[in-house]
């Protein structure tokens, strides 16, 4: 019993708290600390990208960027020289395949639409030039287009993607934007009574 007890008082010992834990156990709490940070640096920036992502997300207000290029037949736009006039700023690639989906769509409202005091002009994003030709002419577009050289245009507009498109009043106001293909007919003219000169 003595034997017994002497070994449980023994083994009581060597499991008391507040004894050194040996090198190796300390690093692992040390990696485990550090670990931890990491992610919780992580969620941090996460959460404050997000929170910019919603702050950007109102962008749909206040005046246009300003906004000039060369289209690809050499005529300068300046989107200034367009005040009293409704103003489509549509960002596309040929690569994009949802840019696709509304080629015809923005084609056909142009042409509709022109003697109507609104205009269309198209920006090509990170993109070849022949590519881009080529996808103009597949869809015979014929409202001014040209590159976003050095996707300057795309800065200033802080674009999330392609298609990208923005709706500007007579009055220079950014009044909606859409991100991703313009749904349809309906959704078009929607948005466009909106900027519709007086």
């Amino acid at each position: 019993m003595t034997e017994l007890t002497e070994r449980l008082e023994r083994g009581a010992q060597l499991e008391t708290p507040g004894q050194a834990e040996p090198p190796s156990a300390r690093a692992v709490s040390m990696w485990r600390i550090f670990f931890v940070g990491v992610i919780l640096l992580f969620i941090v920036l996460l959460a404050v990208g997000l929170w910019k992502t919603i702050k950007d997300g109102q962008r749909a207000a206040g005046e246009a960027p300003e906004l000039s290029f060369a289209t690809f037949d050499g005529e300068e736009v300046v989107l200034r020289d367009l005040r009293g006039k409704g103003v489509v700023v549509n960002f596309w690639a040929s690569w994009c395949a949802p840019c696709r989906e509304e080629a015809a769509l923005l084609e056909q409202t142009w042409r509709r639409e022109k003697e109507n005091g609104i205009v269309f002009l198209g920006l090509d994003y990170l993109d070849q030039e022949p590519a881009a030709l080529a996808y103009l002419a597949e869809f015979d577009v014929t409202y001014p287009n040209g590159p976003d050289l050095r996707s300057r245009a795309a800065r200033r507009y802080r674009i999330q993607g392609v298609p990208e498109t923005f709706f500007i009043s007579p009055e220079g106001k950014i009044v909606e934007i859409v991100v991703g293909p313009i749904a349809g007919q309906q959704e078009m003219d929607a948005l466009l009574d909106r900027i519709r000169p007086p």
